[in-house]
């Protein structure tokens, strides 16, 4: 009997299949991966991780238009930001939606209707259940960064490990701490320091 398919599952499996589609020519270049945390209108029914990442190439391009070689380096603004697979509860991840749809309401943090911003300002309960969706959102980004760590998947992929950055622009302050959790602590010394 085979396994039911969880959320997680789902994002273990569909994140290796895109780090093995990174060009060959790329997987030597690499010298970070970014997991990028987004939601559709700032609702967090409708969040995503795009698997992204940064080269060598494009390092070079950022260090001749900015002389702070830690900020071009490990700050997100000067990596790739585009054109890198989205999953999660996004029409770009038909399988993974249905998915997490499923697992939130098994939590008992969906809600249904419109997103509305006055009336989630106006409703302690749905503030709550947001809020708890985007810890829920940003604990399975973090699993999923532990578990290709510990996989050996990023090692199997790239010839080498490599630091997952994690990053939410809605979450200033988070990048830090959710890299730290994501990661073994030897990978992020640079980015630390």
């Amino acid at each position: 009997m085979t396994e039911r398919k969880t959320f997680q599952t789902h994002l273990r499996q569909a994140a290796i299949g895109i780090l093995e589609r990174v060009p060959e020519q790329l997987k030597r270049e690499v010298y970070v991966l970014a997991f990028n945390v987004w939601r559709i209108d700032a609702d967090n029914r409708h969040p995503y991780v795009d698997i992204g990442y940064n080269t060598e190439s494009q390092y070079e391009k950022g260090i001749r238009r900015d002389s702070d070689p830690w900020e071009v380096r490990w700050n997100y603004a000067f990596w790739i930001l585009e054109g890198f697979d989205k999953l999660g509860n996004v029409s770009e991840d038909p399988v993974g939606g249905p998915l997490y749809e499923e697992e939130a309401r098994g939590l008992g943090i969906w809600y249904d209707g419109e997103f509305d911003l006055g009336r989630m300002l106006e409703d302690k309960e749905l503030r709550a259940k947001s809020g708890l969706l985007e810890l829920h959102f940003h604990d399975a980004v973090i699993d999923l960064a532990r578990y290709l760590h510990a996989s050996g998947a990023i090692e199997r992929v790239f010839g080498r490990r490599l630091p997952v950055v994690v990053f939410d622009m809605d979450c200033p302050g988070w990048e830090e701490e959710a890299t730290k959790a994501a990661n073994p602590a030897d990978l992020i010394e640079d980015f630390l320091a």
